[in-house]
């Protein structure tokens, strides 16, 4: 079973940047998505960010497009969040996920903005 956990969040204030990041353990050989979920006060847990194995197929929630980055490091067995020019509507909390079947989620993590 993959496990997941997530750090980097926190409290800013609306159009600075925060960094999330996701430690992946699993048993040797699988291969798979990784990517960000999130929850807003009040709504449904929704996809932010989804990376494939190699990289070649990214994408993004329409709501982060030219704001947010996604990527992996294979090696180091970790995917990363890189969130810029936060805006207030951001605030959630943030999952990390694993495309395994069936997927996966870390415990999540609070990410904060105010305006």
């Amino acid at each position: 079973q993959v496990q997941l956990v997530e750090s980097g969040g926190g409290s800013v204030q609306a159009g600075e940047s925060l960094r999330l990041s996701c430690a992946v353990s699993d048993r040797p050989g699988r291969v798979y998505d990784l990517g960000w979920y999130r929850r807003a006060p009040g709504k449904e847990r929704e996809v932010v960010a989804i990376i494939s194995w190699t990289g070649d197929r990214i994408i993004y929630a329409d709501s982060v497009k030219g704001r947010f980055t996604v990527s992996r490091d294979n090696t180091k067995k970790t995917v990363t969040l890189q969130m810029n020019r936060l805006k207030a509507e951001d605030t959630a909390i943030y999952y990390c996920y694993a495309g395994t079947q069936p997927g996966a989620w870390g415990p999540g993590i609070q990410v904060t903005v105010s305006s």
